[in-house]
């Protein structure tokens, strides 16, 4: 018995008091009822030292299973390419890819598990607390509680168990790092000087996306909306031109008329617009993502992804959202034919805001 500091007794579990360590361990002296904790029934790995052994063999199994398989994501990677000219390695990629990944986290998760249910210690214990304070003897006491901790999951008295799991962990992200490298090539134009030429020039005509039909001004009612891209991408795609998707990619358009008596249209832009119908990039200016979701009424567009929204009465400029600036504009007129055409390419870059950190092209 030992006195608390409130003078009330209590009562320490130790490994042979099964009864204390099954539900009255630490009680105070005057005891309370045991709330129902059933007695402590001990695990075959807590009896056979050989199944204990078994069960670690089989957790250091999955975790070097794990670490297989994420490395096998990293080689599936290079070894199932996408190619830019056929979509249809996209499939191969990702299967692969995803299979690895998948897996990989899988066993992890299954070992981690075993590992707590069949090596951990698992005897129920009852304390009585009292109000913690950040003294010496408190922070001395946490100090025995993890290495108590350690003691009893083996974590470092099992070292082949932890170090594989080491392993498996620190390989999980390596997918994901070796992904990373699309992002960055030395021999790759700076994006903002990317991002600032596109297919549109002047004279080329407003074709809908993906049938490439030419659009006449009187094709263009009030409240409709056409997906757009330039025409010179039709002879891309059917010529099988590598660089088709990233040239398409930069130049959507989403096409919209409104009544002329509810834009509100700058000096210097007014004739960038026809009779109401106006063009407008689809790429979200947040992080990307195509800008396609048109308000009838409210005359919005939205973005799906971050609910970023923008105002096609003013120049799509940014009205909620985490958008940093508006939809560029497209300038278009009607030639000779009544089609729509290009007047030009955009005047700023397309896409999100943060490749304009600078203007120097040295981003």
């Amino acid at each position: 018995m030992a006195e608390d500091e409130h003078g009330g007794e209590l009562r320490t579990a130790n490994s042979s008091d099964r009864s204390v360590s099954a539900g009255s361990a630490l009680l105070p002296a005057d005891g309370f009822e045991n709330p129902g904790m059933a007695e402590h029934h001990e695990r075959v790995t807590d009896k056979d030292p050989k199944k204990a052994k078994n069960a670690e063999r089989v957790v250091v199994l999955l975790f070097w299973i794990s670490l297989a398989f994420t490395l096998f994501a990293v080689v599936a990677y290079f070894i199932w390419p996408i190619d830019r000219a056929d979509i249809t390695t996209v499939r191969a990629n990702n299967f692969f890819l995803g299979i690895g990944i998948a897996f990989g986290m899988l066993t992890l998760g299954i070992g981690a598990v075993a590992w707590a249910k069949y090596l951990m210690k698992d005897t129920e214990m009852v304390e009585a607390r009292h109000e913690t304070r950040g003294t010496p003897a408190t922070r001395q006491r946490v100090a025995e509680i993890f290495a108590q901790a350690d003691e009893e999951s083996g974590f470092s008295r099992r070292k082949l168990l932890r170090n594989s799991l080491i392993g498996a962990v620190l390989a999980l992200p390596l997918p994901g790092i070796v992904m990373l490298r699309d992002m960055y090539n030395a021999n790759n134009e700076k994006p903002v000087k990317l991002l600032h030429e596109t297919k549109w020039a002047e004279g080329v005509r407003l074709v809908r996306d993906p049938s490439g039909t030419p659009i006449r001004a009187s094709d263009v009612t009030i409240g409709s909306a056409f997906h757009v891209i330039p025409e010179t991408l039709i002879e891309m795609k059917e010529n099988h031109e590598p660089g088709f998707l990233d040239a398409k990619a930069k130049a959507v358009v989403l096409l919209m008329r409104l009544p002329e008596d509810r834009l509100k249209e700058r000096e210097d832009r007014k004739d960038w617009s026809y009779h109401g119908i106006v063009a407008y990039s689809k790429v979200c200016t947040h992080v990307g993502c195509p800008v396609a979701l048109y308000e009838q009424q409210t005359h919005h567009l939205l973005c799906p992804c971050h609910q970023s929204q923008f105002d096609v009465t003013e120049h799509c400029k940014v009205i909620f959202g985490p958008a940093g600036r508006p939809l560029p504009q497209l300038p278009i007129a009607v030639n000779e034919e009544g089609y729509l055409v290009a007047q030009s390419d955009f005047h700023e870059p397309v896409g999100p805001t943060f490749w304009e950190r600078r203007h120097d092209y040295n981003v």
